[in-house]
């Protein structure tokens, strides 16, 4: 989880962490010393987010979006690639709390506002084309897919409890100006219902890049990259591998 950008502000103040009862803090292996607050009681972040936070095409200047931010693990790590205000937005209070305490933690109030919302709602009030790029780890599971799990916290993070392939298409559709970008992770058994919903709202997919555990192995996560009112212009990336031969992680 090494990012070899070095931080394009000039040091940021960090304040003391506050923890509450079963949270802990966790390096997040960065150049710059990012850290988080994460806790088992709740989803924690995986190796999705970080190929995300990487893979993202965003400006270096203006205004980004994260939603379904959790505990706000893109936002910061995207720190490190950007001066833009960031705004992560997220549904469960719990999360979006810790979200907060770990930017201020790292000194990053000035560039991450975390915002306590649902994206369905958020849309129709934060204003049309605001925008200049999004950023997206959903959650993967239709709710009709399998039993949910009974941690609350859990249930949403993994099924489409609160929002939908349709519900993030609509919500980016309104939020990112003409030419913004959208990126996206999710399961490469998606991706038809992905790129069909994308094109639906006006989002047209630019770059795809399948991962995969190793060499040996069918791709068990997809990043997808749309651009609003692009032209149609598609490119599959190299992939991905996570693991080399001998086992050992590489990304």
């Amino acid at each position: 989880m090494t990012q070899s950008q070095s931080q394009p502000n000039s040091q940021p103040q960090r304040s003391e962490a506050v923890l509450l009862a079963g949270e802990r803090i966790d390096d997040l292996l960065t150049d710059t010393g990012l850290t988080i607050i994460q806790s088992r009681e709740v989803f924690s972040f995986s190796l999705d987010a970080v190929l995300l936070s990487r893979f993202a095409n965003i400006p270096k200047r203006g205004r980004i979006a994260d939603l379904c931010s959790g505990n706000g693990v893109i936002p910061i790590l995207m720190s490190a690639r950007t001066e833009a205000k960031m705004d992560a937005i997220e549904i469960q209070p719990r999360l979006a709390d810790m979200a907060r305490r770990s930017v201020a933690m790292n000194g990053l109030e000035e560039q991450i506002q975390v915002i306590q919302a649902d994206l369905r709602e958020y849309a129709k009030t934060a204003g049309n084309g605001v925008y200049d790029a999004i950023t997206v780890n959903p959650p993967y599971m239709p709710v009709t897919s399998g039993d949910q799990n009974i941690n609350e916290h859990y249930a949403i993070a993994r099924h489409e409890v609160h929002c939908t392939i349709e519900d993030i298409a609509s919500a980016c559709c309104r939020l990112l100006r003409p030419g913004g970008k959208l990126s996206m992770v999710h399961r490469p058994s998606r991706l038809l219902d992905i790129v069909e919903t994308m094109r639906r709202w006006k989002l047209e997919p630019k770059r795809i890049q399948f991962v995969h555990p190793n060499a040996k192995a069918e791709a068990n996560m997809i990043l997808i990259e749309a651009t609003r009112d692009g032209k149609p212009d598609i490119r599959l990336l190299p992939p991905i591998m996570v693991y080399n031969d001998e086992g050992v992680q590489i990304v």
